[in-house]
Formats: C-alpha cells, structure tokens, sequence
C-alpha cells in the first residue's frame, strides 16, 4: 500500500491542523508556513496529485471555497488583496504530491510583498502564432 502523504493524514485525522472550512468534499486548512498571516491552503478530500489531475467539478468546488476565503480574507482580516495559486510539479515548486489552492492574503505594508520576476523572451509574431496554433491543437 502506498504511504500517505501528509494532506492525505490530517484529512483522515492523522495530523492535527487548524481547520478553517470543512464540507463533504472539500477541507481548508491554515498553512503551518504561513508566507502572510491567513495562508490558506484547499484541498479535495478525494487524493488527485495535482490541479491537472483533478476533475472539473471538483475543482470548481474547491475554487469555490478558496474564493470565499479570499473575500473573507479581504474583509475580517484588512488584507490589501489576495493570491490564489496551484502548483503543479515539483519545477513549479509543489512540494507536497495532493491537489491543493494556496490563498495568501496580501497586505500593503512590509508583510509578505508579492513579486514575480520574469524575464521576457523576445519573439515574433510568428512564433507566438505557431505557439498558439501547437497549444490549440493539442487540447
């Protein structure tokens, strides 16, 4: 049998974690790393490794949720605004191989400032055509 991970325990009631929203499908918890104060991780209580592997329903349920706690975040906590993201992959930086939505509240002041840094790759108009052309085919 294959080891649990450690979503997979607190939602069976393994691991002890600070709930935040429960239903029949889907569980919200308090991150232990909180990047800012509120971090948020969703989950389906249903294992799937990742958001590519979760079914559209599911999904939408948990997108659901996260989009109340992100409100709820904007409201009761004073947050300036609020990240949803999935990681998928451990190149995207999932560090924990069960379906789960990060909402981080963003605060204006010092804490937890949020910034990409992305280099841009100069391209032409072709190219991105022929992109979108080879994503567009595949789905």
């Amino acid at each position: 049998m294959e080891e649990k991970d450690i979503f997979c325990r607190i939602i069976d009631g393994e691991i002890q974690s600070n709930i935040v929203y429960e239903d029949q499908d889907v569980i919200a918890i308090l991150d232990i790393s909180q990047t800012t104060r509120g971090h948020t991780l969703v989950m389906p209580k249903k294992h799937y490794g990742d958001f590519l592997a979760c079914p559209a329903e599911l999904m939408g349920k948990v997108m659901n949720v996260a989009q109340k706690l992100g409100q709820a975040m904007m409201r009761e906590l004073g947050a300036d605004g609020v990240n949803i993201l999935s990681n998928v992959g451990e190149a995207a930086g999932q560090s924990v191989p069960h379906f789960h939505v990060h909402v981080i509240p963003r605060y204006l002041d010092a804490q937890g400032g949020f910034r990409i840094e992305m280099q841009s790759q100069k391209v032409n108009m072709l190219e991105l055509h022929d992109l979108a052309d080879q994503i567009k085919e595949s789905l």
